[in-house]
C-alpha cells in the first residue's frame, strides 16, 4: 500500500491557499453532486472530514486540466 498522508480540512485549505470554510463548502453533498470533478473528501465519522494528500493533488491537476482552475 502506498504511504499517503491524511489531511484535515484545515490542512487541505492551507495547501489550496483557501479558507477552511471554502473547503468545507466544496465538501457539501449538494456541491459534490453538481461538480464534474468532485472534491476528494471522506468522512471518518459525522463530524470528521479528511482528505488524502495524493487525492487532493490529483483533484487539483484534474481541475487545472479541465480549465476550471483560472
Amino acid at each position: 500500500m502506498m504511504d499517503d498522508e491524511i489531511l484535515t480540512i484545515e490542512q487541505a485549505a492551507e495547501i489550496l491557499k483557501m479558507a477552511p470554510k471554502q473547503v468545507y463548502e466544496l465538501c457539501r453533498r449538494r456541491n459534490q453532486e453538481r461538480m464534474d470533478i468532485p472534491f476528494p473528501a471522506f468522512n471518518l465519522h459525522r463530524k470528521a472530514k479528511r482528505v488524502m494528500k495524493s487525492a487532493l493533488v490529483t483533484w487539483v491537476s484534474q481541475m487545472a486540466a479541465s480549465g476550471r482552475a483560472q
